[in-house]
């Protein structure tokens, strides 16, 4: 069956919390880095004013610990019981030998060309063009999965940016997410969709927390 424009799931999308990389202004080496207490207060602020806006009935999340455990304090501030769906291809970009490194290491780097900033691949790593085609599948899916739904989902700055560039059909802007943002993906009854942010309590999100693509 084929699921209308106007009945698909409506996205609200968001940014984990401050993680430990964040906070260090460092590429995050590995999947189980943990949230800062600072990310878990914006988490919980992300979660109160989705739950001011909607009645989410499905959270889906990354399957790196800072987004999981960031979902999981979004459900309990929206009351949700129900399981978290796991989505490993809403992963965080491989920032390949960049790992671990400051974030200033990526356009220091002696073959990063800024003309070509989401084609761009650090060795053994991803481009943002690559995280596009794997995580806007996912997007696709959410869409078509749950019609009628309102669906968080919870992954990363880099995933953001390409989910964002996958909606639009078009990269636009290189301003990756604040930690906890939420933008919000609505059908149209013509079959587009609009994305729109949705502002949380800005007062909760800690200076210095954004970071480039893949942090």
């Amino acid at each position: 069956m084929t699921v209308g424009a106007a009945q698909r799931a409506r996205l609200i999308l968001v940014r984990h919390g401050q993680s430990e990389g964040n906070a260090n202004r460092r590429f995050s080496h590995g999947p189980d880095i943990d949230l800062t207490e600072a990310g878990i207060e914006q988490a919980r602020a992300a979660g109160a004013a989705i739950a001011q806006a909607f009645r989410p009935s499905r959270i889906v999340a990354s399957s790196y610990h800072r987004a999981r455990h960031t979902a999981e304090l979004i459900a309990a501030e929206v009351g949700y019981e129900g399981p978290i769906r796991i989505e490993p291809d809403l992963r965080e970009r491989s920032i390949g030998e960049l790992a671990g490194q400051p974030y200033s290491a990526m356009v220091k780097h002696p073959q990063y060309v800024g003309a070509f900033f989401f084609e761009w691949r650090p060795g053994g790593g991803e481009s943002l063009v690559e995280v596009r085609q794997r995580a806007g599948a996912v997007c696709d899916r959410l869409l078509l999965d749950y019609p009628g739904e309102d669906v968080v989902v919870v992954s990363h700055g880099g995933v953001m940016l390409a989910l964002c560039a996958h909606i639009r059909g078009v990269w636009g802007s290189r301003q990756v997410a604040s930690n906890c943002e939420i933008l919000v993906v609505t059908p149209t009854p013509t079959g587009g969709l609009v994305l729109s942010a949705l502002e949380a309590d800005r007062e909760m999100l800690t200076p210095g927390s954004e970071a480039p693509a893949g942090g």
